[in-house]
């Protein structure tokens, strides 16, 4: 009986390394740990944080996609809602924290931001569905994801000038969270912010994933992007799931934006790179596959660290746009797959 347990598990690992997902894991790793050799660990610190970053944008962008078939445009705007939020929140508490430095808010304090933002985030996103998008699916369900598309690109110009015209067009940023010596990893220098971002990022995702596999709403928004007809079926209520859904999504934008507050500083258009990059993740990832996302994330992150590294600055947007092109001629589906339907099955 173990013996063959054994076999089973042999043959799936065999199998999926021969898939397009297994070689694009394996390949991702190679080039990894050759890069990390050849210019030094600080390449793979890089990966990691701005990986695990762009998994929670990503993350988000693959659920309203896959759940509601919107194809958000406009989710770079919800990244910085979430540093604006941040940098008004953190200012005040930043200011007391210099008065008082022993206050247990010098820890405690970007945590306070980060989950005020989110929280900001939801009900800016809560506010986009009933407003939004709500009213357009009452009122039409024909060409639904060009008209939600054209919708999504109206919401990004609205929230930027709307950025603009009430806080202005400077830079709103912050210089660190966390005050401290940095973390020493594989002889990289690693600032406190930079290594709770992360930290913050796994901890997100693993919840995330959580919520989505074993929670009876999670399983509920599952089915929903399944069978919309079957799930109304079975007595899912649509209307809620699909609020749920807009919430969590912005809100994973809006962590982003300030968890790298420090990073990314408040303007008009920060979240336009975001935006870009979540794209590339996924399409890459395949469309609406939200854990598939995780992974495209890291390795877009390495794509994007190795061309910034090999080549150049400026050509960091152009290798994954390639990229997305070779993959969309020869694996339109991504190379994860999908888990759920795609536009052009519903």
């Amino acid at each position: 009986m173990v013996e063959q347990l054994e076999k089973r598990i042999w043959e799936r690992i065999f199998k999926w390394s021969g898939s397009a997902a297994g070689i694009a894991v394996i390949a991702t790793v190679v080039v990894a740990v050759a890069a990390t050799l050849d210019r030094g660990g600080y390449l793979l610190v890089n990966t990691v944080v701005t990986g695990g970053m762009l998994a929670l944008v990503a993350m988000g962008l693959a659920l309203v996609f896959g759940v509601m078939n919107i194809p958000m445009f406009a989710h770079g705007e919800y990244f910085m809602i979430g540093s604006l939020t941040a940098y008004y929140v953190f200012t005040p508490i930043n200011n007391y924290i210099t008065m008082h430095p022993d206050s247990p808010l010098t820890f405690l304090g970007p945590l306070i931001t980060i989950v005020a933002a989110m929280i900001v985030g939801a009900l800016v996103g809560v506010a986009s569905e009933v407003l939004v998008f709500s009213q357009l699916r009452k009122r039409s369900r024909e060409n639904w994801v060009m008209n939600s598309f054209l919708l999504t690109v109206g919401l990004s110009v609205v929230l930027i000038n709307a950025h603009q015209l009430f806080f202005g067009a400077d830079f709103k940023g912050i210089t660190r969270y966390w005050a401290g010596m940095p973390i020493t990893v594989m002889d990289v220098f690693i600032s406190r912010d930079r290594a709770m971002s992360f930290a913050l990022a796994a901890i997100v995702v693993v919840v995330f994933w959580f919520f989505m596999t074993y929670t009876r709403t999670g399983r509920a928004i599952r089915a929903v992007s399944q069978d919309e007809n079957g799930a109304l079926m079975v007595g899912i209520g649509l209307k809620g799931i699909l609020m749920l859904t807009m919430s969590l999504s912005c809100s994973l934008a809006a962590i982003a934006g300030a968890s790298l507050l420090f990073m990314y500083p408040a303007y008009p258009s920060v979240g336009l790179e975001p935006l870009y990059m979540a794209w590339f993740v996924v399409i890459l990832a395949g469309l609406g596959n939200v854990l598939g996302a995780v992974m495209g994330a890291f390795m877009v992150a390495l794509l994007k660290v190795l061309t910034i590294e090999y080549i150049g600055s400026g050509w960091d947007f152009v290798v994954p746009s390639a990229l997305i092109i070779v993959v969309l001629i020869f694996k339109p589906s991504g190379i994860f797959g999908s888990e759920v339907r795609g536009i052009l099955d519903k």
